[in-house]
């Protein structure tokens, strides 16, 4: 089923409990805005507790009276008015207590998840989750109101949870399967075993709570409360908000009942919540409360429990290890069940099953063994982990601030120890544990404390700061073995200030935390940039451009991406890696700065393209890095040096194409005499599966395979090419749209008249360019054009070339065109070019030409009849052609059933090509995997040729004109598209030819000769414009190449 449109949240708010989270939490909620996971006019809101024990329904109503507020300012109110609520969506999120193994809380805890659909790559945290499945899953379809979700469980929901809200109004409770246990000291424990940490309030609810915060001694759960000197009370969100609500609950009940998490107190403290109870009765007892069921969800809460920890992280009966944002050089070490996220493992690090590493960047060679959790450990911390394994531990790194001053802290407990009561450290009893190290319980607790209050928490365990040296791993690991140094490492562990895990929480610094796990994780990613590229991965780069841009450190990404270009091996690797340059500057600029495709020829770039152009690539990469530098000022500048960067891999893939020089050769053979014609004429070609896969660079890193047919076009062969030698030492050159129909003519008298062959829209550039891809004009040497002509062929040459094709047709025009131009140039001067040769040189004088493209034009128009293009994903690229052997009278039955309409569009393929190749550099996955479908069903197309099946045929070209559209969005015109609608109850499948975006469509029509039936229909649909439905054949003879009568020629027949 669909996912369904996303909540547009108007409000969201997480609470937490220390002041100063609050602007470090801020920050957290506004990078997940940039990366487009909350909508952007969402506001966002950390908001402090009032108190630290204020409860969930305390911070609840603290976090709605904040939200109000800002929504009253927004509307331009002076005073809260609940008339905001109206219309608002908002979401809580409450933060809750601390946790044992993750400083910044449950909420931040990460996972080992990855989202491959992520528009910007980045860890997932618990929080990343729970936003998902409120704005995704549980949200949708629900009125404005208020939801407020607890972060401390792991949450499951189905796409469709199936909650109705017609005719909705109070309370609701969404209830998954969980754990009974927790439900009764934390959430709301309706029926053994359904648990819920999410609720939402109608707007009507909501306005009643909101309602309670000017209510003594209510209001004392809010900030305007404790800045006006309420004394706080502690309030719950179940066991008070939602339970005055429920069903079967009197008001006496009510009053004197006291929820788990306040526990036992005074009778004064009861007296205050009992006056609390008792407004909240006032107010909310009239609304209903219901409960949502979600029975194929799951509710799993976080506990202190280091094994339940571990279990949630890893997948104990997978098949190996889950490695999520990390680089590990040597993965075989890695245990199955085990979990690696956002790490950086260099060497032997071996990790036992069962075991979690997270946050950490190590140097072997270590050894951690099973159960065990490894967090915030970097490379200075590595060297205390040597020679030692770990086992059913729990190792933390801790980023603090005591009085101001940054410094870093070490945890180190057992996997079985308690952390809510008397019991074990590092998983042996307390008295086994002093009798080891020799560590007495004055050291850790106060005189007075009993032997059964000793509990881990408040136990001042963990050194923080050490007179005379920095503090690492090794002052707590020395705690597992006895002693035999003779007491030094507890006399330095006793001289060190220390604290308990009490002690510690309000000293972390949540703000470097988290900063520092930022860096990690782009640490590993520049590591992984470079392996994808220089592996030649087809991964996406694209979402890690992203969350560099986004994040503000695109700089160190640039330099990688430098370095790779610089070193590579060979053009494609460098060429991906400019084309990511390009990717950073652009998304540098956010969608300013204009269109990614222009001109890029600026003077200041030529410096790094000529050190390209002479094969110089570690110059021309830091020739244009040093460029790169002056133009990141402003987003206009950013797009034209991408552009800048593109072209520079356009550089690299030409020189990657040029290898199909390879495989040409020519043959000596007599002169033609002077002024005799030597005439080309060809078909043109219908792609009929793997368009695009032909194209460089897919040609040579994916490998290409075309099925195409040459074709004859209401029995015409439409391009041709003539070429003669002439005695006035000069290049006559003539275009037009028939042999005997000249509209362009230039004559080239010096090597200056061909300086802009390598301009595609100058007159007469592809004609230029077959001269000297021919090798009959050297445009660089020092010789004059009439004395190169003179020497070598005693005059110059005239050459004429046509197309009876309008413009952008999609027919291969210009390549089959070069083709001919090439053909009849080469005999003209005394040599035979084989086609397949030929076919290699055409994709060479398109580099020339700048215009870049792939082989298949020059293959469906040059070979003749049915057959496949190949090419392997390897350089030099040399294409191979097969002949598809169809059933006798076959040919003649696709005659009958193959019609081409001129749609009346023309678009050029360059247009479409960048894109394209941009995508394609991106690895974007759609477009990998379309690129492998694309070849793929090349080969299911030839089969159905072979079998001579006409709806097995249809069925390729529906599915190929799909894999179009995919390769180039934008390729598909409205007006085509009425009119492939109109024609598809005729046909077995249609698609426009070539790259799409106008030109002919072919149809292969279910009954033969259908083109008068065709037109009638097209003619009685409005809109279609200036289109017409001409005959096709296969041409069975492909390019042929005869020498006519001498002619004299006269002088200079052009004005």
């Amino acid at each position: 089923m669909e996912q369904p449109k996303g909540v547009d949240w108007t409000v969201i708010i997480l609470t937490c409990q220390y002041k100063d989270s609050v602007q470090v939490f801020q920050r957290e909620l506004e990078v997940r805005q940039k990366r487009e996971q909350i909508p952007a006019g969402t506001l966002l809101l950390a908001v402090e507790d009032p108190e630290k024990r204020v409860g969930s329904g305390g911070a609840t109503l603290n976090a709605l009276l904040v939200a109000a507020e800002h929504l009253s300012a927004r509307a331009g109110f002076t005073v809260v008015t609940s008339d905001v609520l109206h219309s608002a969506w908002i979401l809580i999120l409450h933060m809750g207590r601390d946790f044992p193994f993750d400083d910044c809380g449950r909420a931040f805890t990460c996972l080992p998840v990855e989202n491959p659909e992520a528009p910007v790559e980045a860890l997932v945290c618990n929080l990343d989750c729970l936003l998902d499945i409120m704005t995704y899953r549980l949200g949708p379809g629900s009125p404005p109101g208020v939801w407020v979700c607890s972060t401390d469980m792991l949450l499951s929901v189905p796409a469709n949870p199936g909650i109705s809200w017609d005719s909705f109004r109070g309370a609701r409770v969404i209830a998954l399967p969980g754990s009974p246990a927790y439900a009764q000291n934390h959430g709301v424990y309706l029926t053994d075993p359904q648990v819920s940490g999410v609720v939402f309030f109608s707007v009507e609810t909501a306005e009643r709570l909101l309602a309670t915060h000017v209510s003594p001694p209510l209001d004392a759960c809010t900030y305007l409360g404790l800045d006006s000197g309420a004394r706080p009370v502690q309030l719950s969100l179940f066991f008070d908000i939602l339970h005055c609500m429920a069903e079967n609950v009197t008001r006496e009940d009510f009053l004197v009942g006291r929820p788990p998490e306040l526990g036992q107190g005074d009778a004064d403290v009861a007296g205050y919540l009992q006056s609390a109870r008792a407004q909240l009765w006032r107010e909310l007892r009239d609304q209903p409360l219901t409960m949502a069921y979600v029975s194929s969800g799951s509710y799993s809460y976080m506990t202190s429990s280091a094994s339940e920890f571990l279990l949630s992280l890893t997948l104990p009966g997978a098949p190996g290890a889950q490695i999520v944002h990390s680089q590990v050089e040597e993965q075989q070490l890695l245990a199955a069940g085990s979990s690696v996220v956002s790490c950086l493992l260099e060497g032997p690090v071996q990790l036992g099953p069962g075991s979690v590493l997270q946050h950490c960047h190590l140097q072997g060679p270590i050894h951690i063994g099973a159960g065990c959790l490894v967090t915030g450990l970097d490379t200075a911390h590595s060297k205390a982990l040597h020679g030692r394994e770990l086992r059913d531990l729990v190792l933390q790194g801790h980023h603090t601030r005591l009085h101001g001053s940054p410094g870093h802290a070490f945890t180190l407990v057992g996997r079985l120890d308690s952390w809510e009561g008397a019991g074990t450290y590092l998983n042996v009893p307390w008295s086994e544990f002093f009798k080891r190290t020799g560590v007495r319980a004055w050291d850790l607790w106060d005189p007075e404390t009993l032997p059964a209050e000793y509990c881990l928490p408040s136990a001042r365990l963990f050194p923080v700061l050490h007179p005379s040296r920095e503090l690492g791993p090794q002052d707590l690991l020395w705690m597992l073995d006895h002693q035999e140094d003779g007491g030094e490492a507890l006399r330095a562990w006793r001289a060190s200030w220390r604290l308990s895990w009490e002690q510690l929480q309000p000293c972390l610094d949540r703000a470097a935390t988290l900063a520092s796990r930022r860096d990690l994780f782009f640490r590993q990613a520049l590591h992984k940039a470079r392996h994808v590229l220089e592996a030649r991965q087809d991964l996406s780069l694209r979402p890690l451009i992203w969350a560099a841009v986004r994040e503000g450190c695109p700089g160190p990404l640039l330099a990688t991406l430098d370095q790779v270009a610089a070193g590579a091996g060979d053009p494609g690797v460098a060429a991906r890696a400019l084309a990511c340059v390009a990717d950073v500057l652009g998304c540098m600029a956010e969608g300013r700065g204009g269109l990614r495709s222009g001109p890029a020829a600026n003077p200041e770039w030529m410096r790094p393209f000529s050190y390209l152009e002479c094969g110089d690539l570690a110059a021309g990469v830091e020739a244009l890095a040093q460029e790169r530098d002056k133009w990141l000022s402003r987003p206009a500048l950013l797009v034209r040096a991408a552009r800048h960067y593109e072209g520079a891999g356009q550089i690299l893939i030409r020189q990657a194409v040029m290898s199909a020089q390879h495989f040409v050769s020519t043959e000596q053979v007599e002169l033609p005499g002077p002024g005799q014609w030597v005439v080309a004429e060809c078909p043109a070609r219908v792609d009929f599966s793997g368009g695009w896969s032909d194209t460089p660079p897919l040609a040579y890193e994916l490998g290409g395979a075309v099925l195409g047919l040459a074709v004859r076009v209401d029995g015409r062969r439409p391009i041709g090419a003539r070429a003669r030698r002439i005695p006035e030492p000069e290049l006559w050159l003539a275009v037009g749209p028939r042999q005997d129909e000249m509209t362009v003519k230039i004559v080239c008298r010096c090597l200056a008249d061909l300086r802009d062959y390598c301009q595609p829209h100058a007159p007469g550039a592809l004609l230029k360019a077959a001269f000297i891809c021919a090798g009959i004009v050297h445009v660089h040497s020092e010789l004059q054009l009439s004395e190169q002509l003179l020497r070598t062929f005693g005059g110059g040459f005239e050459l004429h070339t046509w197309s009876e094709l309008p413009h952008g047709s999609g027919l291969g025009t210009s390549s089959i065109l070069a083709g001919t131009a090439l053909a009849a140039l080469q005999r003209a001067a005394g040599r035979v070019v084989g086609t397949e040769a030929l076919i290699h040189a055409v994709l060479h004088l398109e580099q020339v030409l700048t215009t870049g493209g792939g082989w298949q034009d020059q293959v469906g128009g040059l070979m003749p009849g049915i057959k496949v293009g190949r090419s392997r994903a390897q350089l030099p690229l040399k294409v191979e052609v097969e002949e598809v052997t169809v059933p006798e009278g076959f040919v003649q039955k696709l005659n009958d059933h193959l019609l081409l309409v001129y749609t009346g569009k023309t678009r050029l393929a360059r247009n479409l090509l960048q894109d394209v190749l941009r995508s394609w550099y991106a690895r974007l996955p759609a477009v990998v995997q379309n690129a492998h479908s694309l070849v793929r069903q090349t080969e299911e197309c030839a089969e159905g040729f072979r079998q001579g099946s006409l709806p097995l045929l249809g069925q390729c070209l529906t599915s190929y004109w799909e894999q179009k559209k995919l390769m180039a969005p934008g390729c598909e015109p409205l007006t085509v598209r009425r009119m492939m609608d109109v024609l598809a109850p005729h046909v077995h499948g249609q698609s426009l030819a070539g790259a799409g975006g106008g030109g002919f469509l072919y149809l292969l029509t279910k009954e033969p000769q259908q083109k008068e039936a065709l037109e009638a229909v097209l003619a009685k649909t409005e809109g279609l414009g200036n289109y017409s439905i001409h005959l096709v054949e296969v041409d069975t003879q492909g390019l042929s190449l005869k020498l006519l009568g001498t002619e004299a020629s006269t002088c200079c027949p052009f004005p």
